[in-house]
């Protein structure tokens, strides 16, 4: 006995739709990397308007300072108020600002700060931009021969790539001071907190900070600039825009992230070998 056809359309649906997904999945990312050749073209080759790029400096960096600077204290503050109970059972306290601010440096302040940006500048930058295409000034470019990615997507993303990794160690710094803020309360011998923290902290994990910040950096602007770029028209298809900038970039981070730590470990442990902090 054969089964209804009704039966069959409906197993195969489901599969349907997942082919039909997949294969725009695939669309779009082919025309994300479009859309990044097109750029780095311009960024390579003939990209010197600093009259573009300034507002975005200032849009970027200045605008993004307070949500850094309170992003950096808190997380630098709570991160020594849930730490220094244990370190006080061990005898150890003055090792708090080793842990505390190894771990700002290495990973909580670059990522953070990465996702705060991505939501802060990530969401006004697809905005911005789908704002641009639904009132069709994208268009009006095109028509007066300007390349719009050249005059809008570039300067957007010089400024990102520029100041993320200096608002990232903007971060760091206030975190450090978050952190030691909360010790000097506990009463935590200043000398070796920091001496602690002197030793257990090296340029490596400076530099590893900053590269993470670099392509964090990069990956906001060229996802939330294409994200504006796709916006369908209406305000309700900017607000998509927006919403999938921050969504697409945070998982960016997160991926990004991870395979940065384990090919700098590797880099590390094959030029210095492993050491640990508490044997310094």
């Amino acid at each position: 006995m054969n089964p209804p056809k009704e039966s069959c359309v409906g197993i195969a649906r489901p599969i349907a739709n997942m082919g039909r997904f997949a294969a725009e999945q695939v669309g779009d990312l082919g025309r994300f990397a479009v859309f990044c050749a097109h750029m780095f073209g311009w960024v390579f080759t003939d990209f010197t308007r600093w009259r573009l790029l300034r507002p975005q400096l200032y849009e970027v960096g200045v605008r993004s300072l307070p949500v850094i600077i309170f992003t950096g204290a808190f997380v630098g503050m709570v991160l020594a108020i849930q730490s220094y109970p244990q370190f006080e059972l061990l005898g150890q306290a003055p090792w708090l600002g080793a842990v505390v601010n190894l771990s700002v440096v290495k990973e909580l302040g670059p990522v953070l700060a990465g996702v705060m940006i991505a939501g802060r500048v990530g969401g006004a930058l697809a905005a911005g931009l789908g704002t641009m295409k639904v009132t069709e000034q994208i268009d009006a470019l095109r028509a007066m021969g300007a390349d719009p990615i050249r005059h809008v997507v570039v300067p957007r993303f010089l400024a990102c790539l520029l100041l993320i990794p200096f608002l990232t160690v903007y971060c760091d710094f206030v975190g450090i001071v978050g952190g030691y803020v909360v010790a000097w309360g506990y009463g935590v011998d200043t000398h070796e907190y920091w001496m602690h923290s002197a030793n257990a902290i090296e340029n490596w994990d400076i530099f590893a900070g900053v590269v993470k910040s670099v392509f964090f950096g990069a990956a906001i602007a060229l996802i939330s600039c294409y994200k504006g770029f796709q916006s369908r028209q209406g305000a309700e298809g900017v607000g998509r825009a927006a919403t999938e900038a921050f969504v697409v970039s945070f998982m960016a981070i997160l991926i990004l992230d991870l395979f940065i730590v384990m090919f700098l470990q590797g880099l590390y442990d094959a030029l210095w070998g492993r050491t640990s902090i508490f044997l310094s």
